[in-house]
């Protein structure tokens, strides 16, 4: 297939209310919207592929940096400001954080020890249990720490590294069809989206996800360009390739991705259908691959696959990472916990400071932009771009909105590059029509972000409550001055809509700082200010050991989860067991925020006395585990903080067969573990919707078989003198 290259005349002449401005004359938030008509496709009829700028003509991202002969000067200098700015953002202070997620952060321990660990996830380099995720994100991580050794850089590096290239990415994929304007704006909006922040400073998957989902963006432009097979079998692959970084998660864009192909693609109905076949094959063999591996290899000579009841990786994709998150019908799961199943989700307590700061203008400028573009013929790439970034929003949206399972608010994550390329994209093709309709449109999203900002800053009130009323003040009157953008000359209009872009981003701007300069470690991160007071969102639950305390103890607080707006911050408070089970911070009521101290629990790890890693590393070359201990966070911060391999005893629950009492006591009588650690966490309402009890059976033999002894305050059984 040859592809016909189209080039501007050398003698042609840039419209005449093409807008030119140094970056210097007006500073860099000015260039922001300095829109060109040059560098932004016709609203109505289909762009011409003579007339699509010169950078979307370039070849590849490696032009990225160096532009194109047409764009305005300010454009790579604002590029380069874009990524130095979000890089230093995004791994400042880095190190603060610790283990952050220690669940994943022992895996990559693992993966750095055995190669047998890192291809399958395992939770220990001895592998008795993988994570309850497919392994992508853990390759990366585990292959730095096998570079630079284990610290906390090299496994949170790599997930910032990965945040600086999907905003880079981001720009690249808008600059293409709108112009280096709308890039820079999409670009700055998603490096300082406050859960974007969290998540590239955190070790979760999202971030590889966010990721790729964003290099398949890329790609899919790519190929709609030009009706290319290899660029649409490449987008399908880093679809697929996302699966083995979060599972089914990644593929909730492949409705909008795929539409938006058999739409607009310039080329005949049958080849395009044709082509999508193809990209489906490329899409199943990149997330099948390992899918496939694990299935084929016998039990015996793999780890087990944390988070199912079967030992099988298809029923977990299927069901507890799956149709269980939808339904809320998770065996061995939590159920949800947020109880706020509904459209206003993505705008409530929990998700609301995260991802919504400029939710609503997306959905304003996003609606404007298909409106403008509704009436082109079938391959045109404006209303392709709001289609494809508009579905992403709102099929990823309604399913954050409406899952009856676990669900936390930092998967929303994923809706932060459709809320930046909608707010770019539409704001450019706003400005071009400013001496129209545009004008008002931008009015009106300027008002509704200010009126927004105003209400969610309120919801952590003691945190510069001075910041709601400049953000309010501020955002109103850029509102009106938009009004006045038809009338206004050229470098007063750009002003303008520079005191507009900077009201808009004020406040998830002062947001993303804070959670760039507050340490997040536990495994339900939160974006934002730790405040004291409230209930917190999302009336968090964490589960422990029977009796209402830790196991063999007495009612010791679980370890610490990073608070978020609302929430205590991670203050220590008292709290008590219900007798069933069932740990609640806080009193008991269920109702409190997160607290610090203690043993360590079902969502968080422990760190280890001195006196204990002594204890756990003497002779531990002599077993294939140096103790167990209940739930993969318990066991995880023994093994990071001894580094010595820990058995995670029922997974991340507590909850997973995995082992069994009878294989267990097979390990002890073979001399394989040598400490059982008491104290840890497993779920009972895990037991209740169906998860195994073998873990509970275990502690409880341990416990009628063996002699506790107490090692700084914390409960220990040697296995290997009954």
């Amino acid at each position: 297939m040859s592809t016909r290259r189209h080039r501007l005349p050398a003698n042609a002449q840039l419209p005449a209310n093409t807008q030119v401005v140094h970056a210097f004359d007006t500073g860099w938030f000015a260039t922001l919207l300095t829109m060109t008509a040059s560098t932004l496709p016709n609203p109505a009829p289909a762009v011409p592929a003579a007339d699509v700028p010169a950078a979307a003509r370039s070849r590849g991202v490696g032009r990225l940096l160096r532009g194109a002969p047409t764009d305005p000067p300010w454009a790579r200098p604002g590029l380069l400001v874009l990524l130095v700015a979000t890089a230093v953002l995004y791994l400042w202070g880095l190190g603060a954080s610790g283990w952050a997620n220690a669940f994943y952060s022992a895996a990559a321990q693992a993966g750095g020890q055995s190669w047998k660990a890192l291809f399958y996830g395992s939770s220990d380099p001895a592998n008795a249990i993988t994570v309850d995720k497919t392994p992508a994100a853990l390759w990366i991580m585990g292959l730095s720490v096998r570079l630079f050794g284990l610290n906390s850089w090299s496994i949170l590096v790599p997930q910032a590294l990965q945040g600086v290239a999907a905003v880079g990415l981001l720009h690249a994929t808008v600059r293409r069809w709108f112009g280096p304007g709308a890039a820079l704006v999409s670009g700055a909006v998603l490096a300082l989206t406050p859960v974007a922040v969290l998540m590239f400073r955190f070790n979760n998957p999202d971030a590889l996800l966010v990721l790729l989902l964003v290099a398949g963006a890329y790609c899919l432009v790519r190929a709609v360009e030009t009706a290319s097979t290899r660029w649409l079998v490449l987008a399908a692959a880093l679809v697929g390739f996302g699966f083995l970084a979060k599972m089914l998660q990644a593929l909730l864009v492949v409705p909008a991705f795929a539409g938006v192909y058999l739409l607009a693609a310039p080329t005949r109905l049958r080849r395009r259908l044709g082509q999508l076949a193809l990209a489906a094959l490329a899409l199943v063999v990149a997330a099948g691959w390992w899918v496939a591996v694990v299935e084929l290899v016998p039990a015996e000579d793999r780890p087990f696959i944390g988070g199912s009841q079967g030992n099988s990786i298809l029923e977990l994709t299927l069901g507890y990472n799956g149709f269980g998150r939808l339904t809320g019908d998770e065996v061995g799961g939590l159920g949800n916990l947020n109880f706020d199943v509904g459209w206003a989700r993505l705008f409530d307590n929990d998700m609301g400071a995260q991802i919504s700061w400029l939710l609503p203008a997306a959905l304003v400028l996003g609606g404007f932009g298909g409106w403008v573009h509704r009436r082109g013929p079938r391959t045109d790439r404006g209303r392709a771009a709001f289609l494809l970034w508009g579905g992403w929003l709102l099929v990823t949206g309604v399913v954050f909105s409406y899952m009856n399972g676990i669900v936390h608010a930092y998967y929303t994550v994923a809706l932060a590059p459709a809320v930046a390329a909608l707010v770019g994209m539409g704001a450019a093709v706003a400005w071009r029509l400013r001496e129209q309709v545009g004008a008002v449109v931008l009015f009106v999203t300027a008002a509704i972000t200010a009126v927004w900002a105003f209400l969610l800053l309120g919801r952590t009130a003691d945190w510069l409550p001075w910041l709601r009323v400049v953000v309010l003040v501020s955002g109103l009157f850029a509102a009106l001055m938009l009004l006045t953008l038809g009338h206004l000359a050229s470098r007063a209009g750009q002003v303008v809509g520079a005191l507009g872009v900077v009201a808009a981003l004020a406040a998830p701007t002062a947001y993303a700082l804070v959670t760039a300069a507050t340490p997040h470690t536990g495994a339900i991160p939160s974006a934002g200010p730790s405040t004291r007071g409230g209930g917190g969102p999302g009336r968090l639950v964490i589960i422990t050991g029977p009796g209402g305390g830790p196991q063999g103890g007495a009612g010791r607080q679980p370890g610490a989860v990073q608070g978020g707006p609302g929430q205590d911050g991670g203050q220590s408070r008292p709290g008590r067991g219900r007798g069933d089970g069932t740990w609640f911070p806080g009193g008991g009521t269920g109702e409190a925020g997160p607290v610090q101290g203690g043993p360590g629990g079902l969502l968080d790890a422990v760190t280890p006395s001195a006196e204990l890693v002594e204890l756990l590393r003497s002779g531990a070359e002599s077993y294939t585990w140096a103790a167990a201990v209940v739930g993969s966070n318990s066991a995880a911060g023994y093994q990071l903080g001894a580094n010595v391999p820990v058995m995670a005893v029922g997974g991340f629950n507590g909850t997973d067969p995995a082992p069994t009492l009878e294989r267990f006591q097979e390990y002890v009588r073979a001399g394989k573990i040598h400490y059982f650690i008491g104290g840890a966490g497993f779920s009972a309402r895990g037991t209740e919707s169906g998860g195994s009890d073998a873990a509970q059976r275990i502690a409880e033999w341990v416990a009628a078989t063996f002699t506790a002894s107490t090692v700084d305050g914390t409960t220990v059984y040697d296995l290997t003198s009954e």
